[in-house]
């Protein structure tokens, strides 16, 4: 597939994750870029408009915090950099309040480390809650829990928990803007020759060579750093893409299929990429057994698994593991990430949702595996 025809497809997607830089935030270290995040927050909210749902990712934590506290150089102390977070984020989400707030858009915070998204049953939950927020219309805002993180203050990048973050909401694309036009064949700062690279395949093992290493004071990463991170987001069959931040329109203009920046492409579409990863990645931890009627509504219908159809459980599992679907005959048909654990799972099997809160005294989910964590075999 040529070029165009790549940015036309990712033009098309409905649901993008975007991560903006702390060089970019911060105009360098100068304070926050009020006027650079009104910019922004007005083109989020026109693609939210169009009916496109936006996650935002934003570093400028620690920096905003550092230019309230006067300080130039970014600490080594964990507790300051910690402090510096507390006191940055605050004013960071005012910020994106008042400017979103221009244009009519709800925004929310969430602070996330990279446990909610390795931990199965804190991966669900953050799940559900954005795709609640989503679904309300609302701009989540997500940026490390700097204030609590220890060796991910120091080690860690916001490129990689975007990334971590589209594989979550299965975004069809992961926009990372920075203080770079892209990713070029040599540093354009030491080779004036170097060439943008337009287009390329984020398994591509020259990729990282080109990246080189990182020269900013303010961020965390360098673009090695955002090349790992469209290698993860590939996991799920999202596009990145990585253009320079400073550009005029540059959120509208990339969704709408411009060719800026560099888009590094998936080998796998979305739903062979999320097969293989539920189904080689994640230990089966149990089995459910369907009815006839749970196993056609599967099979043809694209519908979540509800616990009516669902006459057996097998094996001890938690909230968030991964479990095997297999129909009377024994035969397996899918596997997916199950909302309840076992003992509730047998508590519920062949009951309708709304006989949830009576046998198990809550209800978190109406489905016992939602279709979008549901993968047929």
């Amino acid at each position: 597939m040529d070029s165009g025809s790549s940015r036309q497809r990712l033009a098309s997607g409905k649901r993008w994750v975007i991560k903006i830089g702390s060089a970019l935030l911060t105009d360098n270290g100068r304070g926050v870029n009020r006027a650079a995040i009104l910019n922004w927050a007005g083109q989020i909210a026109a693609l939210r408009d169009r009916g496109i749902e936006v996650i935002l990712v934003s570093s400028g934590a620690v920096a905003a915090g550092m230019d309230r506290l006067g300080w130039r150089r970014r600490p080594e102390s964990i507790h300051q950099l910690q402090a510096a977070a507390a006191i940055g984020q605050s004013r960071l989400v005012q910020v994106y309040e008042h400017a979103f707030g221009q244009f009519d858009c709800r925004v929310a915070q969430i602070l996330l480390d990279h446990d909610d998204l390795s931990d199965r049953t804190r991966y669900l939950n953050a799940r559900s809650t954005l795709r609640t927020l989503l679904s309300l219309g609302a701009v989540p805002i997500v940026n490390e829990n700097d204030t609590v993180t220890t060796d991910e203050i120091r080690f860690g990048d916001n490129d990689t928990l975007a990334a971590l973050v589209a594989n979550l909401v299965e975004a069809n694309a992961l926009l990372i803007l920075t203080d770079a036009d892209g990713l070029f064949s040599q540093d354009p700062r030491d080779n004036p020759q170097a060439e943008l690279i337009g287009e390329a395949s984020a398994a591509d093992p020259k990729l990282l060579t080109m990246a080189g290493g990182a020269r900013s004071g303010l961020g965390r990463g360098g673009m090695a750093t955002k090349v790992r991170a469209a290698q993860l987001a590939a996991r799920s069959g999202a596009c990145t893409v990585i253009a320079g931040g400073a550009r005029e329109s540059v959120i509208e203009r990339v969704c709408a299929g411009e060719p800026l920046g560099t888009m590094l492409t998936p080998e796998s579409d979305p739903l062979t990429a999320r097969k293989r990863w539920l189904a080689g990645q994640l230990q089966v931890r149990g089995a459910l057994t369907l009815d006839s009627g749970a196993e056609l509504a599967l099979r043809t219908g694209g519908k979540s698994l509800l616990a009516v159809g669902v006459t057996a459980v097998e094996g001890r599992f938690h909230r968030g593991e991964l479990v095997s679907c297999r129909n009377s005959a024994g035969e397996e048909i899918a596997r997916g990430l199950v909302n309840y654990d076992s003992g509730e799972a047998a508590k519920i099997l062949r009951q309708p949702s709304e006989k949830f809160v009576e046998l198990l005294g809550y209800r978190d989910d109406d489905e016992l595996i939602h279709r979008d964590n549901l993968i047929l075999l």
